[in-house]
């Protein structure tokens, strides 16, 4: 089944459903209405009227003399382009825009009608109204395959010669070719969108509330129609009351069958049957009607008393004309709007919201009779993703609809004024785009959600796919959920089960799997004409029958239910129905759920027909040839996606068969093992088959190659639906690098996928062009000897993240104690874990109000005289224009640019300063406290507001060294405890000297098992020249590895007779060798190094500064103060924590308790209240306690000082 996954992650990038959801959301160029345009075409400003025409969005004007209407449609996006501060247009490129610090983003453009009193005025076509961030490869893109090579349009996936061209165009334009895009720059710095996950709309979702002594039984729906959410409750009460709440509406609660009446279920039987629940449910029903009807408080029994009623309720006090017209707002739009709104001759809604209550109403009932469980709200049937495109269109709508309004302001004040009203200069375009830019660049998007956009994490390729992979949950992350951090069976396949981060966020930030898509939003219209021509009817009485459900929207009935789900499957099989539309069977309530909404996580499976699948070898030959695709498998019937909802309705097989450790019993090779590599599956496909037919590939004790063929019993049967295409697929990206993870302790694979994400290795092939703030660079990565299929589809393999070790686990002298790891001084002078890190520094010649600039120059050489200039010496590295010589070296304080600015206050001038020349101030960019480095790159370019901008890489150099952390992918981390020399280390007969020695206690009690099984795999690959296959449950099993040790004359075990490097005597035991993949993690003792005696203090309390960036001290706590105690060295703490810390002497008047201060003229202490005859003693305390005292002063409280010896 390799094939079919390589082929797929041919067609499709890992990232491929955010592009595909933002491609979406945009104007696509062809004819079809956008997310994006129905959004336009449905603004309504200043006018509640409908208006149903396709003239687009109307904004009304409030002005008095005529009737002013703009009609607003047509939206479009210009190609991605940079306007200069002189006016010049040009087309826009990602890495222009992060080396100059601007925002890639296309002008939007939109046509404008203005109607005076229903005449329309000449259209103005094409007015920009703003501009809009383009994510990265998607297709409106400058990268993309459609604009890259001019006019021509690339086929990459089809066409050898497309994709070499496609490559070579990206590389011209200083792209990676593998980076998958994906993300946003906001001015030069790269965000992305995190997917967000949600409460899938227009659902019921019955569940228990637990808020009064009493339970009772509640039902909650969010029902959605274009971007609108309603949410509605039904409540069964302790007295058996039905309940409806409609939350916008108010709090008021309705009773049920008031609601039902208003709704136009006039007689009893009708809301029977639109309830139609069991026999026992009847009793509740007929009490719910005798009670409204006889209750003084409600007395209602028609339509008309219905709607009086509500009318009292929600419009007290009001016209008669307003009452009405706010009864029927609350039953068209507020009650359950994705139903519909109409309520005509043609057209009756509110008989299908009567259904659909009434079904509410049953669900509610039956769990209060008959003990059903709640519905599950952490099923993913009923969860939807929102992925960038939804996040884009809410943000674009709130937008609109302020530009839309803004216009209308401005257009009113033109036209008060008696100005000509054009639309081009009443419209301000910055409104549309500050607004989204502020958001995608802080992350506070609309709607109060925080940390929707983030800053691509690109410590290593890996980090940066798995970041755009991500799926967060909105819950409070302080709050226990244990129900919703929990693994779901409904995630398998769809969420990595292992990659998530440990402490608060735990299973609150979830990662995709791997294979897996999301659904986008297919047209209702095209199902319902589907579901017509299948027999599907609207009747009198909807209990006649199976009621079919499209998007929770009642649709219809059928009258054999499971022949319309065989017929629309086979419909969606032959393609004539889209593969992401679901469909399922609820047999028990005779419900069909149709869905086709977008954000649905779909998971793709082989389908069975009879028992076997309808792939055949030929097939696999086809798709490694190419002549085939994924797509065409989906076409064709054999594989098809599945949502969480139609799982329930499937039998799925986990895999086709168990292939046995070694060639079963009968056999001439019986007993030679076997590895998944070399199996070929001989009658794949073949119906009827109870057996797999296997050729395998063995290698004989001697080296040479054979082949082995045996049968082996299939897992799946004829009641099978479905098998899965490959087990490892539940995993995720980073999961899915770790060999072997089947057999290591959960725990130790999460902490693995999160330390890949920190690993070094290759972030990007461009990286010498990139300005990252901070960038590392591992020196020489490697491919790792023990591979996972993984590797290929993610392109680890071309962007390496870590080195193979030579591994022993022992003890030395004790300096691996614990978790601490003994490394080879040799191999590391021999380039082992070394890496390059570049930070970059930004200068900028700012423009201030009044026409002053900054001038990047070398301090001191002006006209004009400078404040604060540094020592001479200090700017010997700088050339001329105040920038320095690349590859000159520099230290934490020398000067990376001169720089000087114009002076903070005009006070700082002094009086009479228009005399004096002018001053400025010494504003230079200095290398941060504790970095060195080597100048790397000078980057001088322009910033949009023409001022000059400097970017300026310093490059440092990292050795590994005592402290340097280090990890293996099963989450085995350790630091260096101490670097040995080479003759020092102990070595093996062939003179094999580890790079590593790790110790015993590490392996046991972590359960890493598959730690070993990576060594033993990584020394049979060496020794053979082959890369193990370490697949998560489908790699080269034990025994073929021992088979591989025994074959070049090592011990099965893996252990070796060593020898100690210091004494020469063989040790009394053997000792386990291997290689292993080593992750070089970015915690090094180099960045977080920290000591100070004295040096800065903060102004305010005089205490030292805090951090290692601004040369804090190291904070003295509570705990380290107890210590001190426990020792009873007081005068130590004394020392430390007043004298040499904030330590004053404070002179206290001894009668008022008053601090007294120093009159220099005579010479005297003076207390506040007895003057200068005081007795006033000196006291020493810390500053932080004087503050304190002045603090409580200005809040008008005067603290008084008791002194001890003076009571």
């Amino acid at each position: 089944m390799k094939e079919i996954i390589e082929s797929f992650f041919r067609e499709r990038s890992l990232v491929n459903h955010q592009l595909a959801s933002y491609d979406d959301c945009i104007p696509s160029g062809d004819n079809s209405l956008s997310r994006m345009e129905k959004i336009v075409r449905s603004i309504r400003v200043g006018t509640d009227e409908e208006v149903v025409d396709e003239n687009g969005g109307l904004i009304k004007l409030d002005v008095i003399d005529q009737d002013i209407v703009i009609r607003v449609k047509n939206i479009q996006l210009g190609e991605p382009n940079i306007r200069e501060a002189d006016g010049s247009d040009h087309q826009s490129l990602p890495m222009e825009c992060r080396l100059r610090k601007l925002t890639y983003m296309s002008p939007v453009t939109m046509d404008f009608t203005i109607y005076r009193n229903g005449v329309p005025s000449q259209p103005e076509k094409g007015v920009q109204v703003g501009n809009m961030p383009i994510m990265i490869r998607s297709r409106r893109c400058n990268l993309h395959q459609n604009h890259i090579a001019g006019d021509r349009v690339l086929h990459p996936n089809t066409s050898e010669e497309d994709r070499k061209l496609w490559e070579e165009g990206l590389r011209a334009k200083g792209e990676d070719p593998l980076d998958p895009g994906g993300y946003f720059i906001i001015n030069g710095t790269e965000r992305v969108l995190i997917s967000m996950e949600d409460l899938a709309p227009n659902r019921v979702t019955v569940e228990i509330n637990k808020r009064y002594a009493k339970k009772t039984e509640v039902a909650k729906i969010f029902s959605q129609k274009d971007g609108m959410r309603k949410p509605l409750t039904v409540e069964k009460r302790r007295d058996g009351m039905l309940m409806v709440k409609i939350s916008t509406a108010g709090t008021t609660a309705i009773p049920v069958v008031l609601l039902m009446r208003a709704l136009g279920i006039e007689n009893d039987q009708e809301l029977f049957q639109a309830i139609a629940g069991p026999t026992d449910t009847f009793k509740y029903i007929v009490a719910n009607i005798n009670e409204v009807k006889d209750n003084e408080e409600y007395n209602v029994d028609s339509m008309a008393e219905a709607h009086q009623w509500l009318e009292k309720k929600f419009a007290a006090g009001q016209q008669k004309e307003y009452r009405e017209a706010r009864v029927t707002q609350l039953l068209d739009r507020e009650l359950l709007p994705h139903l519909g709104d109409r309520h005509d001759d043609e057209v009756d809604d509110r008989k299908k919201k009567a259904i659909f209550l009434g079904r509410i109403v049953r669900q509610v009932l039956e769990m209060a009779i008959t003990n059903r469980k709640p519905n599950d709200k952490d099923h993913y049937a009923n969860k939807r993703v929102r992925l960038a495109g939804d996040l884009i269109e809410d943000l674009f709508r709130v937008s609109m609809g302020q530009l839309a309004r803004d216009l209308k302001y401005q257009l009113e004040r033109h036209h008060n004024r008696k100005r000509e009203l054009k639309i081009t200069s009443c419209l301000r375009p910055d409104v549309l785009t500050s607004k989204i830019m502020h958001a995608l660049a802080t992350g506070n998007w609309v709607g109060g959600r925080s940390g929707v956009s983030q800053l691509l994490d690109r410590t290593t390729y890996l980090s940066a796919l798995s970041h755009m992979r991500r799926v967060t949950s909105p819950l409070v992350r302080s709050q226990p959920h244990f129900e919703a951090r929990d693994l779901h069976p409904t995630q398998w396949g769809r969420l990595c089960p292992n990659e998530t981060p440990e402490g608060q966020n735990c299973g609150l930030v979830k990662n995709a799997a791997q294979m897996i898509d999301i659904s986008e939003a297919i047209p209702e219209t095209e199902i319902r004409a589907r579901l017509d021509e299948m027999d599907v009817f609207q009747p009198d009485d909807w209990t006649d029958g199976d009621r079919i459900h499209v998007n929770g929207d009642i649709y219809g009935v059928h009258k054999r239910g499971s022949n319309l789900l065989r017929q629309f499957k086979n419909a969606r099989r032959r393609g004539s129905i889209r593969p992401e539309v679901s469909i399922r069977f609820d047999n028990s309530n005779r419900d069909i759920f149709i869905n086709t909404d977008k954000g649905r996580i779909l998971r793709p499976l082989l389908i069975l027909y009879d028992g076997a699948p309808r792939l055949t070898q030929e097939h696999l030959s086809m798709i490694s040839s190419g002549e085939m695709t994924f797509k065409d498998l989906v076409n064709s019937g054999v594989i098809e996606w599945v949502d969480a909802e139609e799982e329930e309705d499937l039998f799925i097989a986990p895999r086709p068969f168990v292939l046995p450790e070694s060639v079963p019993a009968g056999n001439e090779h019986e007993g030679r093992p076997i590895s998944h590599s070399g199996v070929t599956w001989l009658n794949l496909g073949e119906p009827g088959a109870e057996v797999a037919k296997l050729q395998a590939e063995i290698r004989l004790p001697n080296g040479e190659r054979s082949v082995a063929v045996f049968e082996t019993e299939l897992l799946y049967t004829s009641e099978h639906t479905h098998c899965e295409i490959d087990p490892q697929l539940v995993l995720g990206v980073c999961a899915s690098l770790i060999p072997y993870p089947e057999h290591n302790s959960t725990p130790r694979v999460t902490g693995g996928t999160a330390m890949v994400k920190q690993s070094l290795g290759l972030p990007s092939a461009n990286y010498r062009l990139r300005p990252d703030t901070r960038l590392h660079i591992l020196h020489y990565p490697q491919r790792s000897i023990t591979h996972t299929m993984a590797m290929d589809t993610t392109n680890f393999d071309s962007r390496p993240g870590g080195q193979n070790f030579i591994v022993a686990v022992m003890s030395l002298h004790g300096y691996n104690m614990q978790d601490a790891v003994i490394m080879n001084r040799a191999s590391v002078e021999r380039g082992l874990g070394r890496s390059t890190f570049n930070r970059t520094y930004n200068a900028e010649r700012r423009r201030f109000p009044g026409g002053q600039v900054e001038e990047i120059e070398i301090p001191g050489t002006g006209l004009e005289e400078v404040k604060g200039l540094k020592p001479v010496g200090s700017y010997d590295y700088l050339e001329g224009d105040g920038l320095p010589r690349p590859e000159i070296y520099l230290e934490g304080g020398d000067v990376l640019v001169g720089k000087t600015s114009p002076p903070r206050f005009l006070e700082e001038t002094g009086a009479g300063a228009f005399l004096q020349a002018q001053e400025r101030r010494e504003s230079s960019m200095l290398i941060r406290h504790g970095e060195k480095g080597y100048v790397d790159n000078v980057y001088v370019t322009e910033s949009l507001d023409s001022g000059r901008l400097v970017r300026t890489m310093v490059r440092s150099h990292k050795v590994p060294e005592v402290g340097d952390k280090f990890a293996s992918r099963h989450g085995q981390k350790g630091v260096i405890g101490r670097l040995v020399n080479d003759e020092d280390m102990p070595f093996t007969r062939d003179g094999i000297v580890p790079d590593l020695i790790i110790n015993p206690h590490a392996i046991p009690s972590r359960m890493t098992v598959a730690h070993v099984l990576e060594m033993i795999g990584g020394k049979v690959g060496s020794l053979d020249g082959r890369r193990i296959d370490g697949t998560a449950f489908r790699g080269e099993k034990e025994g073929s590895l021992r088979d591989g040790l025994v074959r070049n004359g090592y011990d099965h075990t893996g252990r070796e007779v060593m020898m100690n490097g210091e004494t020469g005597e063989t040790y009394p035991v053997d000792i386990f060798v291997g290689c292993i993949y080593y992750q070089k993690l970015h915690h090094m003792v180099s960045g977080k190094i920290h000591a100070r005696s004295r040096g800065r203090v903060q102004i305010l309390t005089r205490q030292p500064t805090e951090g290692r960036a601004r040369q804090g001290g190291l904070r003295f706590g509570e705990m380290e103060r107890d210590c001190l105690i426990a020792h009873g060295a007081s005068m130590v703490i004394k020392d430390r924590l007043l004298d040499e810390s904030d330590g004053i002497d404070l002179f206290v008047c001894a009668q008022s308790g008053h601090v007294a201060w120093f009159d220099p003229k005579r010479r005297t202490y003076v207390s506040p209240i007895h003057g200068d005859g005081a007795e006033v003693y000196k006291v020493q305390t810390s500053y932080a306690f004087k503050l304190l005292l002045d603090e409580m002063k200005s809040l008008g409280v005067a603290m008084r000082l008791e002194l001890e010896d003076r009571r």
